[in-house]
């Protein structure tokens, strides 16, 4: 039984005479087939060129190419070469043309007169073949649509399999990572606490004279912001994945801006033997989340002077037409091209196996910053000849521009 949505099977005929075509026809025509006449060797070639039919019903006896030579060219094609052929005579059975027409790829070879019954019988197994091939041919292609689609699904199960473990990787380096660097001020600020209760315990109060006491304040202040700014790092981190990342612009002088950043790490820069020269003569206003270009410019300063080989730095603001532009430029060991996007990403360093402390996060976390303004932040670089990290930012952020 047939779908309705089936399409019909194309039967071809061919003979010389009008008679015997219409006679065929009639003889072989039903609703699940069309049936397509041709009265030489030359239009039924034009035909199976156009059509793809389920049988061709030839005569053997025709003027110009006969049956013979017309199942020949046939058979000598790709898209003709699985039709089926039937062949038809009205020369004896004497002449062995059956024999010929076998020869010649043909499934069977009828005599005229025709038997109606093996006509219809032959044709009406060779439409059902033709049917059975074709739903054959769209089940296998079914299969291989879903192979392709499970092989799909499969690489996306691999893919996502492959994230899922560099992400359990990652959380596991992160926490070892966080677990070193929060233990290592915190054993300082214990071992200090312990020192002093046995000094205390011992009766030792004169060693607590300003002096002491004051160097015992700037330790623990170093050790407490280390231990602050990590917490700050991984708030941040866990912000911007919650999509919660959030700046409050306000009016912000980034001339005045630069040189305070300057000046508070220039006892970092003096220890490390790392002059610093800002040039940002012009005033460049604009509204911007201070405490975030802050932060910015801290984690790039600070990268500076970790790794800038104690060479000069040198910072350059520059007013644009509808932004400004700060350049923060080193003479240390340079990036490799090759890493120069991957120093953004989470919990990487410029430096493979860095021991300088820190969690990786402070460039990602500046990128993220700085385009949560509507700037940009890159690096150009070459080994051993220092980078120069751009900052981008239009006048007004997002945000500001909203309101």
């Amino acid at each position: 039984m047939l779908n309705d949505d089936t399409p019909k099977a194309k039967i071809l005929i061919v003979d010389d005479l009008p008679e015997n075509l219409l006679a065929l026809e009639a003889l072989i025509r039903q609703d699940d087939r069309i049936v397509f006449q041709a009265s030489s060797g030359e239009a039924a070639l034009a035909l199976l060129l156009e059509h793809e039919f389920a049988l061709a019903i030839l005569d053997v006896q025709m003027p110009g190419m006969n049956g013979f030579e017309l199942a020949k060219l046939m058979r000598g094609t790709e898209k003709t070469r699985h039709i089926p052929i039937i062949f038809v005579s009205a020369a004896g059975k004497e002449s062995n043309y059956a024999a010929w027409g076998y020869e010649s790829g043909a499934v069977a070879f009828l005599y005229k007169p025709l038997d109606i019954y093996a006509v219809k019988g032959k044709v009406n197994v060779f439409v059902e073949l033709y049917h059975q091939r074709r739903e054959t041919r769209k089940q296998v292609q079914a299969l291989e649509k879903s192979r392709q689609e499970q092989e799909v699904l499969l690489q996306q199960l691999q893919a996502t399999q492959g994230e899922l473990q560099r992400a359990i990787r990652m959380r596991d380096e992160f926490m070892s990572v966080v677990a070193h660097e929060l233990l290592t001020p915190l054993n300082t600020l214990f071992l200090e606490a312990q020192l002093r209760k046995v000094e205390l315990d011992r009766g030792n109060i004169a060693i607590f004279d300003a002096a002491y006491l004051q160097e015992m304040v700037t330790r623990d202040q170093r050790q407490i912001q280390s231990i602050m700014s990590l917490i700050d790092d991984m708030l941040d981190i866990s912000r911007i994945r919650s999509n919660r990342l959030s700046i409050r612009p306000r009016q912000v002088e980034l001339s005045a801006l630069l040189a305070r950043v300057v000046g508070n790490l220039s006892n970092q820069a003096a220890a490390a033997g790392i002059p610093i020269t800002l040039q940002a003569d012009q005033p460049v206003t604009g509204f911007w989340d201070e405490f975030r270009i802050e932060q910015v410019l801290i984690n790039l300063l600070t990268n500076t002077l970790r790794y800038g080989n104690a060479q000069p730095v040198d910072i350059r603001l520059t007013a644009l037409a509808d932004g400004a532009r700060i350049d923060v430029r080193d003479q240390g060991m340079g990036i490799a091209k090759q890493d120069q996007e991957r120093i953004f990403e989470q919990f990487e360093r410029a430096v493979e196996n860095d021991s300088s402390g820190g969690l990786g996060l402070g460039l990602y976390i500046s990128r993220q910053l700085v385009e949560a303004h509507g700037g940009t932040l890159n690096v150009q670089s070459q080994l051993g000849e220092g980078a120069v990290f751009t900052v981008t930012l239009p006048l007004t952020s997002p945000s500001e521009a909203a309101s």
